[in-house]
C-alpha cells in the first residue's frame, strides 16, 4: 500500500518503521529535514511537503505533538494534507489531539471526499495500544495497518472517540504520578525508607504503571524517563478541557495541571516528565533521594 507519513519524531520514525517492514511505501516528510533520514534509509522516499506525502498515497499519517501542529498541517491551503489527499483516500491520526480540533478537521476531510480516522497511540511500537475513532468500515479495511504497528487495537466509536479514549488515559496516568510522589514525600518526611517503600507499593493497592517512573527517574535525579514536560502538561489540560465540555469533574486534573505548568515555568519543559517531581519536592522541603540507609 501507498502510504505518506508527516512527523517523523520520537514516535513517528519507529511506527513508521514497522510500517516499512509490513511491506508499504512510505513517502515521508518532516519539518526537520534530518528527521527523515532514518526512514530513508530503510528504503521510504523523501516528499518535500506535507501535500507531497499525500499526493500519491492512499492513506496518510500524521505523527506530531498536538492539535496545533496538526491543524496546520492538514489545512494548510497550499501545503497541506488535506489538499494533497484524492477523494476516496483516508487519513489517520496518531497524535494526542483535541476533540474539538478533530471534528473540525474532519469536516474538512469529508468535502475532499477523505475520511479522517483519529488513532492516537500509548506506549511503543510494536507493543504500544491505538484506539481508533471513526467508521467500523473504515476502521475494519485498515485494521492490517494498526496491527502493524500495535499489539492492542481497538475501535472505540466515531470520529473523535480515539481521541476522548487516549486523553482519559493520560488523565489517569498523568493525575496518579503526583499522587504518587506525593504519597513517597509523605513516607520520607514519616521516616520511611524509600528503597523500601518502592517495593511495597507495586504489591500492594498503590501499584500503577506510572508509579514505576519513580524509581527510575526521581530517585536517581535523571527525571529522564517517559515523555517531555511539555508533552505531558500539553495531554493533561486538554484533558482537563475535555472534562469541562461535556459537564464532568477534574478536580485531582487541575491540580495536577498546574504542577505540570509549574514546572514548565521553571524552564524544564523539554526534561522528561518525572521532573514535576521538583516542584513537590520544594514544597516538602525534601528530596526523593534513597540514601541505602534502611531504618
Amino acid at each position: 500500500m501507498r502510504i505518506g507519513f508527516v512527523g517523523t519524531g520520537t514516535m513517528g520514525t519507529p511506527i513508521a518503521g514497522c510500517l516499512i517492514r509490513a511491506g508499504h511505501s512510505l513517502a515521508v516528510f518532516d519539518r526537520r529535514a534530518d528527521a527523515t533520514a532514518e526512514l530513508c534509509a530503510q528504503g521510504a522516499a523523501l516528499a518535500d511537503s506535507a501535500f507531497a506525502a499525500a499526493r500519491d498515497s492512499e492513506v496518510v499519517f500524521t505523527s506530531l505533538p498536538g492539535p496545533a501542529e496538526f491543524e496546520a498541517a492538514m489545512l494548510e491551503p497550499q501545503t497541506g494534507i488535506v489538499a494533497g489527499l484524492r477523494s476516496g483516500g483516508v487519513h489517520i491520526d496518531l497524535t494526542t489531539n483535541a476533540p474539538k480540533t478533530i471534528a473540525a478537521v474532519a469536516e474538512a476531510c469529508r468535502a475532499r471526499g477523505v475520511e479522517l480516522l483519529d488513532a492516537p497511540v500509548s506506549g511503543r511500537p510494536p507493543s504500544m495500544t491505538v484506539m481508533v475513532g471513526g467508521s467500523e468500515a473504515a476502521f475494519t479495511r485498515y485494521r492490517s495497518l494498526f496491527e502493524a504497528i500495535a499489539a492492542n487495537v481497538f475501535h472505540v466509536g466515531p470520529s473523535g472517540a480515539g481521541t476522548t479514549a487516549k486523553l482519559v488515559t493520560q488523565y489517569l496516568g498523568y493525575t496518579n504520578f503526583i499522587a504518587s510522589i506525593e504519597g513517597m514525600l509523605v513516607a520520607a518526611k514519616a521516616g520511611i525508607d524509600l528503597e523500601t517503600m518502592a517495593r511495597i507499593v507495586p504489591v500492594s493497592a498503590g501499584q500503577s504503571r506510572t508509579f514505576d517512573n519513580i524509581a527510575r527517574g526521581v530517585f536517581p535525579g535523571t527525571f529522564a524517563a517517559g515523555g517531555t514536560l511539555d508533552i505531558v502538561a500539553k495531554d493533561v489540560e486538554l484533558a482537563c478541557q475535555l472534562a469541562r465540555d461535556v459537564g464532568a469533574p477534574a478536580t485531582l486534573g487541575a491540580l495536577a495541571s498546574d504542577l505540570y505548568k509549574r514546572a514548565q515555568a521553571a524552564g524544564w519543559g523539554q526534561e522528561g516528565f518525572p521532573v514535576v517531581a521538583r516542584v513537590l519536592e520544594a514544597m516538602a522541603g525534601i528530596e526523593l533521594r534513597p540514601t541505602g540507609d534502611k531504618p
